[in-house]
């Protein structure tokens, strides 16, 4: 492993090891930290803060291929991460380098000095310590988890937030019920901030609306105070300063229409000085495992006429979007779903949306995947409608016949090393 790789690890096996709990939703331990980096996060550019149950991802791409567009310097973090660690931190508009990263994690680790932090807190101020000590023009904030308590939640201003689609995912941090989450994700409404809303369900948009009201900050909801549509091949965005016509976006599938709406309308509440030319960016936004087309060593073991995409989803509102994409663009020849899945996840429910779409469907595990449901509950939860892979490589092999498509879906985790095996 390069020195630089194993400094990174090795910062962080010791913060696992100094703090037992992988989450715990709170900000006093953070803002103790960060007083005591000299407060970086209070020298930040313009932020946009993006919250949500699923999308975030790609509303934070769109909102950072907006910026480029408009020949700003852009910051991003994000998480988690899918290949390397790097990918949670963008400076500028590049990666941060191993070197940086390093060094960043072990003057954190040094000022922290063993006081209790976990993972997440510290890679957040090392996010806000690079991104304060380099010029840049927009940073974008996606939440880890929730919002209220999440470490993101210390920018006391943001320029503007965005809460994208809320469902039920992570109920045992959360709470059981739409309406309960969605009070968390309301916790990054700030007073007299304006917050773009993309489309919800009923229970979280009151929720929503309740807590913008609570706090005076202006709402920009998606089918009261904008909207977005598909026109002839692009996009028609409108609001109350005007209408849009924007290209289609570069990320496949009906739902991100919303997402890019959603970085729109955030956008153009924020006093930012966006140029009316640099919302088609939204053309070139970039976001792996979202409806990915894979052509590497994996898509090698399928027949020749055969597709293969990857996508990360992996909870009930991703298998809609899914099934969405799927009965409106993917009736042409059959489809092969490859799923696995994340210990504690709804299996049952993200099966039953997708199966009756698949000619046919394999579970599986790969060896490297963190916190992996085993092939065996994944054909539990499926009623016997599924086989076992049990790894991916294994399920492609299997996959003969007409032309077809195949999707690899279910975990962030499984596509991560499905884009390691791919790219091998």
């Amino acid at each position: 492993m390069p020195r630089d790789s194993a400094r990174i690890e090795g910062v962080i096996a010791r913060l696992h090891r100094l703090y037992p709990r992988l989450i715990d939703l709170s900000l006093e331990r953070l803002r103790t930290l960060l007083a005591k980096l000299g407060s970086p996060e209070t020298r930040l550019p313009p932020v946009i803060h993006v919250a949500g149950t699923n999308g975030k991802g790609s509303t934070c791409a769109f909102l950072r291929a907006i910026g480029e567009a408009a020949g700003w310097r852009v910051h991003v973090y994000t998480s988690p991460h899918l290949v390397r660690f790097n990918e949670r931190i963008r400076i500028a508009g590049q990666l941060v380098s191993d070197a940086a990263l390093a060094d960043a994690l072990e003057e954190v680790e040094r000022v922290n000095d063993g006081a209790p932090i976990t993972v997440f807190e510290v890679i957040t101020a090392v996010a806000f310590v690079l991104f304060a000590r380099t010029p840049a023009d927009l940073c974008v904030l996606e939440v880890g988890l929730g919002g209220r308590g999440d470490a993101t939640n210390v920018i006391a201003r943001p320029a503007a937030c965005a809460i994208t689609s809320i469902s039920l995912d992570h109920q045992d941090l959360l709470g059981d019920t739409l309406a309960a989450i969605a009070g968390e994700k309301a916790g990054i409404v700030k007073p007299l901030v304006p917050v773009a809303i993309g489309a919800q369900p009923e229970a979280a948009r009151a929720v929503l609306l309740e807590a913008a009201a609570k706090a005076a900050a202006p709402v920009l909801l998606r089918g009261r105070d904008w909207t977005i549509e598909e026109h002839d091949r692009g996009l028609r965005y409108a609001d109350a300063r005007g209408m849009l016509d924007l290209p289609l976006p570069s990320l496949p599938g009906p739902h991100q229409a919303d997402n890019a709406g959603i970085a729109v309308a955030a956008l153009r509440a924020s006093t930012l000085p966006v140029p009316m030319a640099a919302f088609n960016g939204i053309a070139g936004a970039e976001w792996p495992a979202r409806l990915q087309r894979l052509h590497g060593p994996l898509a090698a073991l399928l027949p020749r006429e055969f597709e293969l995409w990857l996508d990360g989803g992996h909870n009930e509102g991703a298998a809609r979007a899914l099934a969405a994409h799927i009965a409106r663009n993917w009736t042409d020849r059959p489809l092969h779903l490859v799923i696995g899945m994340k210990q504690s996840k709804d299996a049952a429910t993200f099966l039953a949306t997708l199966l009756p779409f698949a000619a046919s469907a394999f579970a599986v595990a790969e060896p490297g995947q963190h916190l992996a449901m085993t092939v065996e509950q994944i054909m539990e939860a499926a009623g016997g409608r599924i086989r076992p892979g049990p790894r991916v490589a294994d399920a492609l092999a299997a996959i003969r016949g007409a032309p077809a498509r195949v999707l690899i879906c279910g975990s962030l985790y499984l596509a991560g090393e499905v884009l390691r095996l791919d790219a091998a």
